[in-house]
């Protein structure tokens, strides 16, 4: 899929962001007795324009007068000659799938200005008789059913007919029949179904693709007054065609889709909830409400799947709105669909869905995505969206009886996907892993050609006062040798995914996950395997109620070249100058500073948090501006970036292992929040301890918690605590009792055995996969095989 996964133009109002409530049981009935098509087809419109909203809200007015001044804008540089080659000079030759895919897309925003009242093209003969004139260009010059699919499938099966089937839902009262037929001809000729790839027939459709594509089948059938078109739309969301194998309402155990334990996959092996599973959900919700109350509603009950997918799948990854890029895969390198654009669009998709679910769902949704609204501000979500999704955002916040909810805390293992996210009231870290299962990056058709590392364990530190970290100009100013939280071999790498079409990247490594504890506390290990190096790394981290202790071990490489561990890199912004205290001692704030700390123990830098690194350096510190261009990441034909120069500061530290490092180490702990002083007070009390650090077992104890938590690389002890094989261990002994949780993230074992360093009278609780024999050193065994990685539990006394 190649075109509006970015859905900057959808949320301006140029797209099908549906925000139609569903009518109630009975209000269409005798409507859709004459005619069942036209209510159903005025509700799509009513999709893309909003239908009726008060101008003069400012709210409103401000969403009015962006879709006005893109839409003028394409108005004024559209080519009405008789003689013309394109539409647009910069979408030339019409003939080309990338072209008209995307003029079709601007056809469509010209139409939906047309057709919303408040823009100054609102009803306007001239712009609608333009309008369909170039629809007839279009149809003779590049998409018809004479013509074979060639270049991007994408442009052919999703972009364009999506584009022109919404345009002509907005023209449809002045559409001449013979066109009319003519582009659904067309159209039926490249999307007869949502189940089948049509260039290449033997692949059946999944996920977001399937989701599309259903929406384009059941605006057909609509538009063409045909039932049974409209019922193949519906029965594509559950795979009717298939018996259910490929339904968008069902969790998979592997490829593309929903996981029961919230995570997402699309394109087989890529982490993809938030753009791809952003896609899907409003794609899905979108179809559920345009067809709710009429003869072809949605009432296959497996669509809980996608009730339940908001809060398992969507809710963890979305911090005050905005979707983490560790979920986003290549749209991390789109200019213009950064992460509070597609966390906006996920908001909108969630509302949407809210109207038609029960009340138990839309309730708890509702509120959370209202505590989002309120505490973004820094880019408020009113401004994000367009004005069909502004009504039901602002009855929401109108809404007294609706409070907002807290930000969500606890930690989540995405064992399918291999992504962790630790979530604390002011803050949340996301890790990035990747192993054989799950691509280290996705690139291609231009974009992320610069992802090398994005997947080697990036560790994003998520900041409620300061949300913009990632979304103001990261990516194509940061430097990509230096993401935080990886361990890199400093070689030159060239561009990727320069060549037509997506690629994905997996490593050769099986241990990518961890285990999580009482839903609170976690540990996730991830074994680097390099590509294009000989560098290899056990990397391990821990997750505490307010800090991250990050291990490294065993780093070997061989090949003459300095390899670095990245402890931050933090995006200062355009004149950010925070000061960086390191042992008590200011450092210089100036752009250029470098230093090389040899046994620093702690640092802070104001307005992020603090640094302890209890092994001391040595610590190499830098502050630097760095300008780049978002075209550096992406040349995508419709998603390309601009060549002008963006600048951002940064502060960095990172260790330098030096070249050629043989079995290296680093021991780091993030204090995200922390004043200096209390990171000065950690650095000096270590509250958590590193108990071990090899490549054996890599463990650290929390007495205050009364915690111990381990990564065993292979059969090893601890501090009294023994495994006999690899996986993930924690174990918190309380007064109230003891919590264990285990795991194979690896994936290689049958059977684990763990014994405890106290004795355990009896058990509690336990998995069906954990069976305890107590004693003064109990043991439990877990039957990890098969089980994907996930956690086993038990509670003992």
């Amino acid at each position: 899929m190649q075109l509006s996964r970015r859905r900057t133009l959808t949320l301006m109002g140029a797209g099908a962001v549906a925000t139609t409530l569903p009518l109630g049981p009975g209000t269409m009935d005798a409507a859709a007795a004459e005619d069942p098509y036209e209510p159903l087809l005025a509700r799509a419109a009513e999709q893309l324009t909003g239908g009726e909203v008060d101008p003069d809200d400012p709210d409103v007015a401000a969403a009015l007068a962006a879709l006005d001044k893109q839409a003028a804008d394409w108005w004024q540089k559209l080519d009405r000659s008789a003689g013309r080659t394109a539409l647009w000079s910069d979408l030339a030759p019409a003939s080309d799938p990338g072209m008209f895919g995307q003029s079709y897309t601007r056809l469509r925003t010209l139409a939906t200005a047309w057709a919303t009242p408040g823009t100054s093209l609102t009803d306007d003969s001239t712009v609608r008789d333009a309008l369909l004139d170039a629809l007839r260009f279009l149809h003779t010059s590049g998409y018809n059913d004479a013509r074979s699919e060639s270049g991007n499938w994408w442009f052919w099966e999703i972009g364009a007919p999506r584009a022109l089937l919404d345009t002509c839902v907005l023209l449809r009262a002045h559409l001449p029949a013979d066109d009319r037929a003519a582009y659904l001809k067309t159209v039926a000729k490249f999307v007869p179904d949502a189940d089948r790839r049509t260039n290449s027939p033997t692949l059946a459709e999944t996920g977001a693709n399937r989701a599309d594509k259903a929406v384009i089948v059941a605006l057909r059938g609509l538009l063409a007054g045909a039932p049974d078109v409209v019922a193949l739309a519906r029965d594509g969301l559950s795979d009717v065609r298939d018996n259910g194998k490929n339904s968008l309402f069902q969790y998979v155990t592997s490829g593309d889709g929903f996981y029961e334990d919230g995570s997402f996959v699309q394109h087989s092996s890529v982490a993809y909830t938030g753009t791809y599973g952003g896609v899907l959900l409003g794609s899905a919700g979108q179809l559920i409400a345009l067809l709710a109350d009429s003869q072809w509603s949605v009432t296959d009950p497996a669509v809980k799947v996608l009730y339940e997918a908001v809060e398992r799948s969507f809710v963890p990854v979305l911090f005050d709105g905005v979707m983490m890029d560790a979920l986003r895969g290549r749209a991390i390198s789109r200019e213009r669909a950064r992460d509070h654009t597609d966390g906006a669009a996920t908001a909108s998709y969630i509302l949407q869905l809210a109207d038609g679910a029960p009340q138990s769902y839309a309730d708890r949704w509702r509120s959370t995505v209202k505590g989002w609204i309120l505490r973004n501000r820094d880019t408020p979500y009113l401004r994000l969206v367009g004005v069909p999704a502004l009504a039901r955002a602002k009855a929401l916040l109108a809404d007294t009886a609706v409070r907002p909810a807290e930000r969500l805390t606890g930690h989540h293992v995405f064992a399918d996907m291999d992504r962790v996210v630790h979530r604390r009231p002011g803050w949340s870290c996301a890790l990035s892993l990747s192993s054989k299962r799950i691509a280290a990056y996705e690139a291609g058709n231009g974009e992320n050609l610069h992802g090398w590392y994005t997947g080697d364990g990036m560790t994003y530190l998520y900041d409620g006062d300061d949300l913009d970290a990632f979304g103001d100009g990261f990516w194509p100013t940061v430097n990509p040798y230096r993401l935080p939280g990886t361990t890199v071999d400093t070689r030159t790498r060239a561009d990727l995914g320069t060549a037509p079409g997506t690629d994905t990247f997996r490593p050769k490594n099986a241990v990518a996950g961890g285990a999580v504890l009482a839903s609170r506390y976690g540990a996730a290990a991830m074994e680097l395997i390099a590509d294009g190096s000989t560098l290899r790394a056990k990397k391990a981290w821990f997750f505490l109620d307010n800090a991250v202790v990050a291990l490294g071990s065993g780093i070997t490489a061989s090949d003459g070249r300095a390899v670095e561990t990245v402890v931050e890199n933090r995006n200062l912004h355009a004149d950010g100058a925070p000061l960086l205290t390191v042992d008590d001692r200011p450092q210089p704030g100036d752009p250029g500073w470098s230093a090389r700390l040899t046994d620093a123990r702690w640092a802070h830098l104001e307005g992020t948090g603090g640094y302890v690194f209890p092994a001391g350096g040595p610590l190499r510190a830098l502050r630097e501006e760095r300008t780049g261009a978002w075209r550096s990441l992406n040349t995508g034909a419709d998603t390309g970036g601009s060549t002008t120069p963006v600048t951002r500061r940064y502060a960095t530290l990172w260790f330098d292992h030096g070249p050629s490092p043989a079995s290296a180490s680093y021991t780091y702990v993030l204090l995200p929040g922390a004043t200096a002083a209390a990171t000065a007070a950690w650095s000096r009390s270590t509250p958590v301890r590193v108990l071990t650090n090899s490549a054996t077992v890599q463990a650290v104890e929390s007495p205050r918690l009364g915690l111990l938590a381990a990564h065993f690389w292979a059969a090893g002890s601890t501090d009294g605590l023994h495994a006999d094989g690899p996986g993930t261990v924690l174990v918190r002994r309380r007064d109230d009792g003891i919590t264990v949780a285990v795991s194979d993230p690896g994936r290689t074992g049958t059977t684990l055995s763990v014994e405890l360093p106290f004795p355990v009278r009896h058990v509690v609780r336990a998995d069906d996969t954990v069976s305890v024999t107590p004693g003064r050193r109990p043991v439990l065994t877990v039957r990890v095989g098969g089980s994907r990685g996930h956690t086993h539990t038990a509670e003992l006394a």
